[in-house]
């Protein structure tokens, strides 16, 4: 919560700066850090292709978010879309992690865009190009269809292994999808609520499908890692590391999701332990762009 008087608005700006420092810090920082004395090969422009994900990861997370958030605000005020520019910086950062891919192998644009990844990557660019059109119109829920063709051209990008891909990249859907429904429609419902002043039936809402999202991301999460990650690399690897990051950063958030329902049955004020709980989300998400950069384990380990 800001300060009243004239001090809450510098304070403001000052956390902001002082969290997108932190946020470029990780971003840039966080895979050399987690490869530190396991042995791997270091990731070729690691920090910029970390941001570029993060961007992609946000940007659709802010779309569908604000699409599921709309319907849970139900009558009254609704505050300004972000979906728009959220996904227009989504495929630009999509866009940019084909003309990286292109640079790093030393090849011309075409022939990148010809292989795999840079196929996929310009499915997703265009797919959010689409997206952002769709938001701009008076009929922003036909963003729905390029959205999803976003997340499983995604989807299929962190998943190329040659055995049973389908279950990684159906696993990988569900869990791209309920990860941008807790974080985007957390933010959109927060930001409706203080619009209107209140809106206690508005998170009740919202706190009814994270449980249901919660439980998706759970059993998605646990299953991919056992498919991903041997008992054996979870401290020796990059991936390990990272994903317990994760994990720790998952149980604060259930924890703040239950400290706020908690405050919200008891007739408290449910919104400080919701903000809180959507700044933990961003680093989830953070680590989450971490996790597409570092090796897969599955090709370092036996």
């Amino acid at each position: 919560m800001s300060l009243p008087g004239p001090l809450g608005t510098p304070i403001r700006r000052t956390a902001a700066v002082l969290a997108l420092l932190a946020v470029l810090t990780v971003a840039l920082l966080g895979v050399s850090l987690a490869q530190t004395g396991t042995g791997e090969l270091e990731i070729p422009a690691a920090g910029a292709i970390t941001l570029l994900r993060l961007l992609v990861l946000v940007a659709l997370a802010v779309q569908i978010g604000e699409l599921a958030g709309a319907r849970l605000a139900g009558e009254g005020p609704l505050p300004r879309r972000w979906s728009v520019p959220a996904a227009t910086t989504g495929c630009a950062a999509s866009a940019g992690l084909l003309v990286l891919l292109a640079w790093l192998s030393g090849l011309g644009l075409g022939t990148a865009s010809g292989l795999r990844e840079g196929r996929l990557l310009l499915v997703t660019a265009n797919a959010l190009g689409l997206a952002a059109l769709c938001a701009a119109t008076r009929r922003p829920a036909l963003a729905v269809a390029p959205l999803a063709v976003a997340v499983g051209a995604e989807a299929m990008r962190a998943h190329p292994e040659a055995y049973t891909p389908a279950i990684g990249v159906t696993l990988t859907v569900v869990h791209l999808t309920a990860a941008s429904l807790w974080c985007g429609s957390l933010l959109y419902v927060l930001r409706t609520m203080r619009l209107r002043g209140g809106g206690r039936d508005v998170l009740m809402r919202y706190a009814r499908m994270a449980a249901v999202v919660f439980a998706a991301l759970a059993v998605t999460g646990t299953c991919s890692t056992l498919r991903r990650l041997p008992l054996d690399g979870v401290l020796t690897t990059a991936y390990g590391r990272v994903l317990l990051v994760k994990l720790a950063l998952f149980g604060l958030t259930a924890l703040l999701a239950l400290t706020a329902r908690h405050r919200m049955l008891h007739a408290a004020d449910p919104e400080p332990p919701a903000w809180v709980e959507l700044a933990v989300l961003g680093l989830v998400v953070l680590v989450s762009a971490l996790l597409t950069v570092v090796p897969d384990p599955h090709w370092l380990l036996p």
